[in-house]
């Protein structure tokens, strides 16, 4: 399985994330989520294959967030423009991303990889 695994290494959570994949014997591409943010046509994949909704993707702790005011800007926002936003900035997409041919989990959370990526 291929396994693309796209973070910072800065972010607490991505490193808790980069172990659990390590500790479990996963292989995988590290990808850093800002030098190399995933394109609009990636991440329409990645969103479609996920069967989650798009604002599960978007970092709505971040600064970068808070500073475009997305909160309200999202309201209107079409799936294009969505779209455009997140391939505009890594820090707006929540992290780590996690994604194979078949799956996609956003965030860290333990039983979540358990389930995912064992």
């Amino acid at each position: 399985m291929s396994v693309t695994f796209y973070w910072y290494p800065k972010c607490s959570t991505c490193r808790k994330a980069k172990k659990w994949l390590d500790d479990h014997g996963v292989t995988y591409q590290a990808v850093h989520i800002i030098e190399e943010n995933p394109t609009k046509e990636e991440l329409k994949e990645i969103i479609e294959k996920s069967d989650l909704p798009i604002q599960k993707f978007f970092n709505t702790s971040g600064q970068k967030y808070r500073e475009l005011g997305l909160k309200d800007k999202l309201k209107e926002a079409s799936t294009e423009e969505k779209l455009d936003y997140l391939a505009s900035d890594g820090m707006l997409l929540k992290r780590p991303l996690t994604v194979s041919e078949t799956k996609v989990t956003v965030g860290f959370k333990e039983e979540v990889f358990d389930q995912t990526w064992k």
